[in-house]
């Protein structure tokens, strides 16, 4: 029969961390401060471990795995490519089609895999307590898990229509240990201030980030925690990419093309930017970041310096972005509704090194239950956009004829998204599209540095 998962063993899980920035042809913009001049590592130890921060500058090409964390992702690593015959049948295509599981963590999702080393590198600079946002609560139940793993007390501020929409995301949160608030909330001062000029605001992750940015700042004995976007959380994500490398080897096949969600950038980033390696010593893969239609950041945003969050305490990096204003509609893909995109992905697109497309939010769904009813599992709503990319090229090479092997990153599963899937399946959902003057009245609002 022919293989349909292949498995590495534990002590296949990587010992180093693959950083990007040895491969890219020029260095990373740096972060601003807001006098708009260029800002050191120094900067950023009011809210992260100093050992967070130099993975975060280091342009050393592999970065070692403390032993501790590769135990801590045994629980769980490494984690299964299946070859999607089923989806192959199903749409009668000459292409082959793999995807990476990510959803067997215990959160369900990719967002443990940094996590736990966040959790980890703060344990040992002595930090008791992390503030963190979250989207759709992936990153929330995530690192509630990993504060759980090493004695850490976690608060998370999440965004308001996801708290709504996603109940039982919270409950995985308090499970584990952790403090969970709608926000805006009334716990930070930038909360307040939002909820005092309109009480229904939905949130975003911006203000999100604001909030957890604000109480890390105010207290010695906590730090910040990012789920996404910063380099050294790309960093931690590519074990899932250098897992990928060996089971492509192991199956005899490599990609022709790769695909993965993208918001803020670690999902995307995780899975491609080993194959950046490969591209980068010639190898002919092209690496495609798929997003919102009605959040298109790297499709139709500003490749400009921008704040990564809506109150302003954040560095300035230069990134695509709609703006730190920008109020994304509120769709259920929560972990993709976010402004800006990681320096390190915006950087990579705005050189075209690699690609974005931007899908609408009923197609998502239509292949999210197409893969479903193929292949078993249920996605997440943000994976959707990585089948829909990928079921795409399929039906294409299904026209051309040509046997393309295709890989996509599945990097949560929906079981506590089902009901988004109700919506969709009762006709309540639909395509949202930004108005275009609103999002030139966001992109109006940019810092004037650069």
């Amino acid at each position: 029969m022919p293989q349909t998962k292949i498995l590495l063993d534990e002590s296949d899980i990587p010992k180093h961390w693959y950083n990007v920035v040895a491969d890219m042809p020029n260095p990373p913009t740096p972060p601003l401060g807001p006098d708009g001049k260029p800002i050191g590592p120094e900067a950023l130890t009011p809210i992260f471990p100093m050992a967070l921060i130099e993975q975060e500058v280091s342009a050393e090409r592999w970065i070692p795995i403390p032993e501790p964390v590769r135990e801590a992702l045994r629980m769980y690593r490494p984690s299964p490519l299946f070859r999607a015959h089923r989806l192959e049948a199903m749409l009668g295509t000459p292409a082959k089609i793999y995807y990476k599981y990510e959803g067997v963590s215990p959160a369900g999702s990719h967002k443990v895999n940094t996590a736990i080393p966040q959790a980890y590198f703060n344990q040992q600079a002595g930090i008791k307590r992390l503030s963190t946002e979250t989207g759709a609560g992936q990153w929330g139940s995530s690192i509630a898990l990993a504060g759980q793993m090493f004695g850490l007390e976690v608060r998370v501020y999440m965004v308001r229509v996801s708290y709504d929409q996603k109940p039982f995301r919270r409950s995985m949160i308090q499970t584990w240990g952790g403090e969970v608030f709608a926000s805006p909330s009334m716990q930070t001062q930038t909360g307040r201030d939002v909820l005092a000029k309109d009480p229904n605001n939905p949130g975003s992750l911006g203000m999100a980030i604001s909030e957890a940015v604000e109480e890390a700042a105010s207290r010695a004995d906590t730090n910040y925690a990012l789920g996404s976007v910063l380099n050294h959380v790309l960093l931690h994500q590519t074990i899932i990419g250098l897992e990928a490398k060996k089971q492509f080897e192991k199956a005899g096949d490599y990609p022709d093309m790769v695909f993965a969600p993208c918001g803020g950038g670690s999902n995307f980033g995780g899975v491609a930017f080993p194959f950046f390696a490969d591209k980068a010593a010639g190898k002919n893969v092209r690496l495609v970041a798929v997003e919102p239609a009605s959040c298109p950041t790297l499709t139709k945003g500003t490749y400009a310096y921008d704040f990564g969050d809506t109150a302003g305490f954040t560095p300035l990096m230069k990134m695509y972005t709609l703006g730190s204003n920008f109020m994304p509609p509120s769709i259920h893909a929560g972990g993709l509704r976010y402004h800006g995109d990681s320096p390190l992905v915006s950087q990579l697109y705005h050189e075209k090194l690699i690609e974005a497309v931007a899908v609408p939010q009923l197609a998502t769904f239509e292949a999210g239950v197409q893969f479903a009813r193929a292949e078993g599992i249920i996605p997440a709503p943000e994976s959707n956009h990585a089948i829909r990319a990928c079921i795409d090229e399929a039906l294409r090479c299904k026209q051309s004829g040509e046997k393309k092997t295709l890989f996509f990153n599945l990097s949560g599963h929906g079981h506590f998204d089902m009901a988004a899937y109700d919506k969709y399946f009762a006709g309540e959902l639909d395509d949202h599209s930004y108005p275009e003057e609103l999002l030139s009245a966001s992109l109006a609002n940019l810092p004037k540095v650069g």
